[in-house]
This record gives structure tokens, sequence and C-alpha cells, in this order.
């Protein structure tokens, strides 16, 4: 049997099943339309103002950036160091084992200087802040 059909069913079987799941849940979900669902929800609170002039500080999303790409790094590395061991105990060289790791980890040390070199782990500061820590300096 050709292994590409396996992975044809498990793609179509991957795509099916939310599809479906999808369709299912409109077919059988009631249609109660209501001026309160497209209202803003704000924890309870009655919203303020309107949500499309607000501009966002870019550094939290570099901030979410960042941790996807070590969260992925720590994904990556568990199922390496789990064989480590076992890997030089069946007579693997430490270097056919250790080499791939450490410049996948270089990789991501190069990575992480080049993102703090262009200032996106440094917390950019609000004026309110930089007023408070100066008016704290004077004092």
């Amino acid at each position: 049997m050709n292994p590409w059909i396996a992975i044809g069913a498990l793609a179509v079987m991957g795509v099916g099943i939310p599809l479906g799941m999808m369709a299912v849940s409109a077919i059988l979900r009631p249609s109660v339309p209501e001026q309160g669902k497209s209202a803003t929800y704000e924890s309870g609170e009655v919203p303020t103002g309107s949500a499309t002039g607000i501009q966002f500080n870019i550094q939290y999303y570099m901030v979410a950036l960042l941790f996807v790409v070590f969260d992925i790094e720590t994904v990556l590395i568990f199922p390496w160091a789990v064989i480590y061991q076992p890997a030089l105990e069946a007579g693997v060289g430490l270097t056919t084992v250790l080499l791939p790791m450490l410049i996948f980890i270089g990789v991501l040390v190069v990575g992480l200087v080049w993102a703090w070199r262009q200032g996106a782990v440094k917390w950019a500061s609000s004026p309110r802040a930089a007023r408070q820590k100066t008016e704290r300096s004077r004092q």
C-alpha cells in the first residue's frame, strides 16, 4: 500500500472533521438575532468611547511573538532531552547527538540578540510613566 494514501486520508480527516463540526453547528444552533449580541463587551462594564481610534502599543505584539518563538523552542528541545541519554548509551557519538541541538539553540540566541539590539524586548515607557520617573528623581 502506498504511504501517501495514509497521509492523504489524514489530511482529509484533519480538514473534514472541523468543517463537518462547523456545518452541523450552523444547522443545529438557534438563530436569535438581538441587538445586544453585537455590542462591545468589556468585562460587564458599560463600554465608553470608540475602539476604532485606539492605537495599541506594538510592544504587546513583539512580546507575544517572542513568547511564541521561545515556547516552540521548548517544545522542540524537550524530545531531544528525552532521547539524549538513551542515544549516548546506544553508541551514537556525542557530536552526532549534541551538534544539531547546539546549532538550533545558537540560531535562537542569534535571533534573541538581534531582537534585543533592535529594541524588541525593551518596553517603551508611556509619557505618564516618564513624568512620574522625573518627579521621583526630583524629590
